[in-house]
């Protein structure tokens, strides 16, 4: 044989001896085998050097040696930072819109808590055979009538009240200023004159901003005409076509989310209903409390005042009572400060009464809130959108409450009552 053909040979040998290796590589990655033709000893399969440091452990977050070497603490808190960041973005974000689009979010918030409280009137109509649009029609109506009657002797009452207080009034501004004479400020004339005119000249030199903010207020009267149109349509359609929307806006989730949505909402709904009706239930026993009170002191415009203490009492906590103050102030005009303590008194009771009482006992535990939580959602609701946004700011906080802890909780819904099951045919 040729030199030739022994060097043709090898290399031949060596072509299959590398084609065979790679067969192996590519069927078992993890395994090492030596070809028996190859070259030199087969490697042992672990290999231990005395004297050198053992790799550093990568771990399965790191892409990249450096950040092998960052600590797994501060890793984590970096993690939790940019997520805390992006969710701070998307809330300042959504709290912008809301607050560009306040106009409408509001006016169908309150369509929310009116359809809520109307609702079981509604139902007790379509039991009795009425066609829905009917009844709903029916109730709205009703509703209107109420509020406009209610109105309407507020509005008479206080016309009628106005010139006897105002007189009362003269007569407690001469009753201060001969105490400030006489009593232990022992303040004279002079002294009086020239605080009246520090008064008068700060009132004049702030009449530019009491007339841009009666400008301000007329340039919001449009606004306040659409959102009460706004509130009197999406009611009306709210409590006909409820419904009919609730399903809409399911179906544009995944399947698998479906059922779990609905159960949330429908455990919401009946959340906000229960918070609605009870804080009405409430309001009026405030309102009645300490209308009696004003009643039996003679003190004047009673009615207006036990309806703005029912109006104040659906915001929780500060409402009832920050009305409660005007009916004192009244009384103190009215009465004398002996008449007045009696009335705060009364507005203190009456406090406590529906804070250790009522609400436990009316509100239950479903719509059970912590008292920072309301104080919180009060202030936010304030500073979003003024008295409206701290009329919504509880019962949306009510709501999400029983929405997150429904979502959160394991347990399968309940199928719904107007599911269609589709069953499959066996093989």
């Amino acid at each position: 044989m040729s030199r030739f053909e022994r060097m043709r040979g090898r290399l031949r040998r060596a072509y299959e001896s590398g084609r065979e290796s790679a067969r192996v590589q590519r069927a078992d990655p993890d395994e090492r085998v030596a070809s028996p033709s190859s070259p030199g000893p087969a490697a042992p399969p672990t290999a231990t050097v005395v004297g050198a440091e053992p790799p550093a452990p990568v771990h399965a977050s790191t892409i990249s040696q450096d950040d092998v070497e960052v600590p797994h603490a501060l890793r984590i808190a970096a993690a939790w930072c940019w997520r805390l960041i992006v969710i701070g973005i998307v809330t300042w974000s959504l709290l912008k819109i809301v607050g560009t689009i306040r106009i409408v979010i509001i006016p169908l918030a309150v369509a929310l808590l009116l359809s809520a409280l109307l609702a079981p009137a509604v139902g007790w109509l379509l039991k009795a055979r009425l066609p829905r649009s009917l009844a709903t029609g029916v109730v709205l109506v009703g509703g209107l009538a109420a509020v406009i009657g209610t109105l309407t002797l507020v509005v008479n009452e206080f016309i009628q009240g106005v010139p006897e207080l105002s007189e009362k009034s003269s007569q407690g501004v001469r009753q201060i200023q001969d105490w400030l004479k006489t009593g232990p400020l022992h303040l004279s004339d002079g002294q009086l004159n020239s605080y009246i005119d520090e008064a008068q000249s700060w009132i004049n030199g702030n009449t530019e901003k009491f007339t841009s903010g009666a400008l301000n207020t007329a340039a919001t009267l449009a606004e306040v005409l659409t959102g009460t149109v706004l509130v009197l349509f999406a009611t009306f359609f709210f409590l006909r076509d409820g419904s009919k929307i609730w399903r809409f806006l399911v179906r544009l989730l995944p399947v698998k989310a479906r059922w779990k949505v609905d159960d949330a909402g429908r455990a919401s709904w009946a959340t906000l209903g229960a918070y609605v009706r009870a804080t009405v239930l409430v309001a009026f026993i405030d309102a009645l409390g300490i209308g009696i009170f004003l009643v039996i002191f003679d003190i004047p415009f009673a009615f207006p005042l036990a309806a703005l203490v029912f109006l104040g009492a659906f915001i929780p906590i500060v409402g009832a009572f920050l009305s409660g103050v005007v009916a004192v102030l009244v009384a103190l005009v009215d009465s004398g400060p002996v008449t007045a303590l009696i009335i705060l008194g009364a507005v203190i009771g009456v406090q406590q009464v529906e804070g250790h009482v009522l609400q436990p006992l009316i509100m239950g535990r479903a719509v059970a809130i912590h008292p920072l939580a309301v104080i919180i959602g009060i202030a936010a609701g304030v500073v979003l959108a003024g008295i409206a946004g701290a009329l919504v700011a509880v019962p949306l906080i009510a709501v999400l409450n029983t929405a997150v802890r429904r979502l959160a909780a394991r347990t399968v819904p309940d199928t719904p009552p107007d599911a269609v099951v589709v069953a499959s045919q066996a093989p």
